[in-house]
């Protein structure tokens, strides 16, 4: 009886998805306790500004949404190609694309309005509170999403 190997290229890449997939599950769990921490420590400090701090909560939130569904769901869709194991029933790649669009592209507003929200500091002194207010920051959060 012959002995039919696997090609080396594809051992060489089952190797490098299990290595990326084991990093990315690493990097899942370091995100969602990090941020985690994050939204406990905003919970508790009352000297930032209520929008400045809004928008460090609307941070934190996509990204720990980033390290509990997205980071995992793209280990896992990886894995399956390499075990080939049919996930289309589960998981399907247009519902994966659009959540990371919207969990992934957020935070890079979020960061700009960040951004700007220092900058109107910088600019307005003292006046920053009265033209700064919580309805205006949730106006352009939502305007993000």
């Amino acid at each position: 009886m012959h002995k039919q190997t696997e090609p080396s290229s594809k051992r060489t890449t089952n190797w490098r998805a299990c290595i990326f997939s084991a990093f990315n599950v690493f990097l899942s769990i370091t995100a969602s306790l990090g941020n985690v921490l994050i939204l406990i420590a905003l919970h508790k400090v009352s000297s930032i500004h209520p929008p400045t701090k809004l928008f460090f909560r609307c941070l934190a939130v996509t990204d720990l949404c980033v390290g509990l569904f997205i980071q995992p769901v793209y280990a896992t869709e990886v894995m399956s190609r390499m075990i080939k194991v049919n996930m289309s029933i589960f998981l399907t790649k247009s519902l994966r694309s659009a959540s990371a669009w919207l969990l992934c592209g957020v935070p890079d507003l979020t960061s700009t309005g960040i951004g700007v929200d220092r900058l109107l500091v910088l600019l307005l002194g003292l006046g920053y509170r009265h033209f700064v207010t919580l309805r205006r920051v949730r106006v352009a959060i939502i305007c993000f999403g």
